[in-house]
């Protein structure tokens, strides 16, 4: 369960910051006072984000010294010149922060013209102000390079799940010309709090994965149904980059192939592309509710949980336009056991037990992770 932080005077006028927003805005965002600060948020009722968590960074923001102005995003299904005049309107700004789902939208996007942005998925004032949104950023941050290391020097990756996936590959070396963003899969905005490493791409894995209780959009686009039931298990058959083969029972195999079909269709691209995964390694993400009540929100969440591995599905680029989730998977690394049972234990990794050390909160986390993902079964 996530629990409220104590809250600090760190502000010039002494007014009491939560440890989430000033994790936020001095470890994350990097803000100093006297600093312009943009906040993006979703129109009121939007039912993404709550309409309190915005205000509440913006107040604190002000307390820390910084000029803050705040921005109305356009909808996430903004037309092209929506998103082009949008993004001309954050120039002049020191920093911007994102409580909006368009920040997820421009996170494998080109924005090296834009100021330091920052993707924000504490999505109401309960997670921003818990362990969730306090946990030490500068230690996620270290427990990602950690697992990015070992997974860079693995020579054989393994991913199982209880649903029966069996996959394995490694990761293969990467030129210099592909360690672009879009190449590489890794975001071009901040991220608070941290959730994942580096995506994990699939060019030298194959085997078989086990799609389970449904599919789901990546955020890359909202589109209408954002989400599908499957009936059954369905075992996606991967060689490299391709998605060769369906099995299971025919009717679910059906709805999987329409799905894709149609969700490709809309966007020109190629639905067979599967394009990399990850799993979560921010031990306090915790989803409330049930996933299928809000599958939008749910699914821009509940990823960073250590239980949740998804796969980049559908499209030449991350994050595609279809996940495929895992729940309890365990990856091992030449044999050992990174994630287990959808625990991760940053210990097991070289580094990992002085990581820890330096930053006994996430010791502690790690010690009793959240459960609650909003999947059952």
């Amino acid at each position: 369960m996530m629990v409220a932080t104590d809250r600090q005077p760190n502000s010039d006028d002494g007014t009491l910051i939560s440890s989430g927003v000033l994790s936020l805005l001095r470890d994350c965002v990097g803000a100093r006072a006297g600093e312009r600060l943009l906040i993006v948020e979703e129109p009121a009722g939007a039912g993404y984000y709550d309409d309190e968590v915005a205000g509440i960074a913006a107040a604190a923001a002000r307390s820390y010294g910084l000029r803050v102005y705040r921005l109305v995003a356009p909808p996430g299904a903004a037309s092209a010149e929506e998103m082009a005049g949008f993004l001309e309107g954050l120039h002049g700004f020191d920093h911007v922060v994102f409580f909006a789902r368009i920040g997820d939208q421009l996170r494998f996007a080109d924005v090296s013209r834009l100021p330091p942005a920052t993707m924000c998925y504490t999505l109401d004032a309960a997670m921003l102000d818990s362990a969730f949104g306090a946990a030490t950023h500068r230690g996620l941050c270290a427990v990602k390079d950690v697992i990015e290391a070992a997974v860079a020097a693995a020579g054989t990756i393994r991913v199982t799940c209880p649903r029966g996936t069996d996959y394995t590959g490694r990761l293969m070396p990467v030129k210099a010309a592909a360690q672009a963003v879009q190449s590489s899969g890794d975001v071009s905005l901040k991220r608070f709090p941290m959730l994942v490493p580096r995506p994990v791409p699939v060019a030298s894995f194959s085997g078989r994965v086990a799609l389970s209780r449904f599919l789901v959009g990546t955020g890359s686009q909202f589109y209408d149904p954002y989400w599908c039931a499957l009936p059954q298990d369905v075992f996606a058959v991967i060689e490299g980059n391709r998605l060769v083969d369906l099995e299971g029972d025919a009717a679910a195999v059906a709805v999987v192939r329409d799905h894709y079909r149609d969700v490709a269709g809309r966007f020109g691209i190629d639905p067979w592309y599967v394009h990399s995964w990850h799993a979560g390694i921010h031990p306090a993400c915790a989803y409330a509710g049930r996933a299928q009540d809000n599958m939008e929100r749910w699914s821009g969440s509940a990823f960073g949980n250590p239980r949740i591995l998804h796969f980049h599905t559908c499209g030449d680029y991350a994050p595609g336009e279809i996940s495929w989730n895992l729940v309890d998977a365990t990856v091992t690394l030449d044999g050992l056991a990174v994630w287990e049972a959808g625990r991760l234990y940053p210990e097991r990794l070289p580094g990992g037990e002085a990581l820890l050390a330096a930053y006994p909160d996430l010791a502690a986390l790690y010690a009793a992770p959240c459960a609650a993902i909003g999947i059952e079964g």
